[in-house]
């Protein structure tokens, strides 16, 4: 979106934008966000959004035009003591400096958010009445995850296409545990890896839950504590919450553009103008699915 004529603002405006929308002391202690490499009194004219800091974004970012890539994952999660260009992440920094492209990360603390993550993959599957799953302590507003509601309840079958529908495409696709002809109306969602949350999803009354990066263990256990616990003349396949997992790189996509638009604007009020463009490049990492053809 291109906003009216205005001056451009420093990427420590941009900065500074970006932390009251997604504050630095909500991400969890083991997180590396904010700013990675750039120079705070640049101008940024044009900021470019993606969900990984991979080579396909950051030149994604640079034939753009961009000053500026902000990723919703983190290039340096773990601590290093050289970004020589002998590494692949190495060659990024360097990348991207000589191009005079900076980058930005908002992770977990855009996960907790309000609206974050889990709010816009809420969003565009329709869901109302959004509650955190974990809210943060003394933020009840704030949290990992979200709970709402359907405006009316649907197959699992039927809500599984929604979600599909809703989503970029990926090899992965859709995976569902539960019973197609089940009907479901409050939904859990959490944008990334959510297998964590399993008790907080069974607390919320959720009929199914939509993440990512489901494992075997914790998902075969999920479903089996739900049969055990389901009520009085219920089908094996009637235990809830049902399961539907996704993409991690697609659950967490549709953060990006709300995340633009609302930087565009906040720094409008302030006179400045930037364009933010919301790549649509898939770094989801699998790029081939063969389906199982043993007996």
């Amino acid at each position: 979106m291109i906003p009216p004529d205005g001056a451009p603002p420093t990427l420590q405006q941009v900065t500074d934008a970006l932390e009251v929308m997604h504050p630095l002391d909500r991400a969890q202690p083991w997180d590396a966000v904010g700013l990675v490499c750039g120079d705070p009194d640049a101008p940024v004219r044009r900021v470019h959004f993606a969900v990984d800091p991979v080579e396909a974004a950051v030149e994604e970012a640079i034939a753009a035009g961009a000053d500026l890539l902000v990723t919703h994952h983190p290039l340096l999660l773990r601590p290093v003591s050289s970004v020589a260009a002998t590494t692949f992440k190495g060659r990024l920094v360097h990348r991207a400096v000589r191009a005079g492209l900076a980058l930005y990360v908002a992770h977990t603390n855009a996960d907790a958010g309000t609206p974050g993550v889990s709010d816009a993959l809420a969003r565009v599957l329709d869901l109302d009445d959004l509650l955190p799953l974990e809210p943060l302590p003394g933020r009840p507003e704030l949290g990992i995850g979200r709970v709402g509601n359907l405006a009316a309840p649907e197959r699992l079958g039927d809500f599984a296409d929604r979600v599909a529908r809703a989503l970029p495409e990926t090899e992965q696709g859709v995976r569902v545990a539960g019973d197609a002809d089940a009907l479901v109306q409050r939904v859990a969602v959490c944008g990334g890896s959510g297998d964590g949350l399993f008790d907080r999803v069974r607390a919320s009354g959720a009929d199914v839950y939509v993440t990512a990066d489901l494992r075997h263990h914790p998902a075969s256990e999920a479903r089996e504590r739900a049969r055990f616990e389901r009520g009085p003349g219920e089908g094996a396949e009637s235990g809830r919450p049902f399961l539907v997992d996704v993409a991690h790189w697609a659950s967490e996509w549709p953060w990006l553009a709300g995340c633009a638009d609302r930087l565009v604007v906040a720094l409008a009020a302030d006179g400045r103008t930037v364009v933010a463009h919301v790549s649509t490049t898939r770094t989801d990492p699998w790029t081939l699915r063969v389906p199982s053809r043993g007996e």
